[in-house]
């Protein structure tokens, strides 16, 4: 018997994105977002309903259609609350050679913590190479951090193609 092909639930893509990480990336924008941060960049990804369903094999073929860029950045809403699909996804663009930056409103500790009891975290963690973390603060908003919206947000590598991706960003460290 065939398994079902996992599939997100997206607010939006943007093929060629260069506000969100270094490089040309392909961003994608999750639908759904326990967090729901006052002054969020993104206010209409919050509700888990809505944005459209998307086979992650469909979204992936999108991405290959354009040989440019150099990875994905996995935003939104919470990548976290569809960590299974994203996975799947941030997987498939790492066997391509690529690399994956993910957003979070969580801060690492405690998604180190919750992958103790959901694998798909776990496996959501190990494809991400660049972590950003933290719930944006509305108190601690900056206009000038590169690529994180209030200073709490930490700019994380979490493996080699995340330290170079993070030596790219003024700030990082």
């Amino acid at each position: 018997m065939n398994e079902p092909v996992p599939s997100l639930r997206l607010a939006s893509w943007i093929q060629d994105s260069l506000v969100d990480g270094p490089g040309l990336r392909f961003t994608v924008f999750a639908q759904g977002c326990p967090h729901r941060c006052p002054g969020c960049h993104n206010p209409e990804t919050q509700l888990p309903l809505g944005g459209v369903i998307l086979p992650v094999t469909e979204l992936f073929a999108i991405y290959e259609r354009t040989k440019m860029h150099r990875g994905v950045t996995l935003s939104g809403g919470e990548p976290f609350f569809q960590a299974a699909a994203m996975a799947d996804f941030a997987e498939l663009v790492h066997a391509r050679g690529d690399d994956v930056i993910t957003y979070t409103g969580y801060v690492y500790e405690k998604l180190l913590l919750m992958a103790e009891s959901d694998s798909d975290i776990s496996r959501l963690l190990k494809a991400s190479d660049l972590l950003i973390d933290g719930p944006f603060i509305l108190a601690r908003r900056s206009l000038s951090l590169p690529f994180r919206g209030s200073s709490n947000q930490r700019i994380l590598p979490l493996s080699e193609a995340g330290d170079a991706l993070a030596a790219e960003i003024p700030q990082a460290r």
